[in-house]
């Protein structure tokens, strides 16, 4: 059975992040609303998620997407996240929401096993 055209979008767009393809942000609606674990208010606009992602951090994170499902207006994504910070590691895992519109994903939302400990892994 053939992927949902949103999960194969969310797939694409998950790969091209991650494998650094210069022009990932593609999937992304210029309005996105990108909401992450620990942080309460979104960040806002293609442009601003694109300078947040890439801004210099003391750690890295490692995804692994485990599974993605999708249907008409939504995709969920299931990944396995390997942190660094230092010498020190974290596992955990993540659902991402994403709404979808226009083929491109106009928000983001992301819910953790842990957001507790990932809280203070990162702070």
């Amino acid at each position: 059975m053939a992927d949902h055209p949103n999960a194969t979008l969310v797939r694409e767009a998950f790969r091209a992040a991650t494998q650094g393809d210069p022009d990932a942000t593609r999937y992304l609606a210029d309005g996105i609303e990108w909401h992450e674990i620990g942080r309460s208010d979104p960040i806002v606009g293609k442009e601003a998620v694109l300078a947040h992602l890439s801004r210099p951090t003391e750690w890295s994170i490692q995804p692994v997407l485990h599974d993605a499902v999708a249907g008409d207006d939504h995709a969920v994504a299931l990944i396995i996240a390997r942190a660094r910070r230092g010498g020190e590691t974290l596992e955990y895992r993540v659902a991402e929401i994403y709404d979808v519109l226009d083929g491109k994903v106009s928000k983001r939302w992301a819910f953790s096993d842990d957001t507790e400990r990932i809280a203070a892994f990162f702070a």
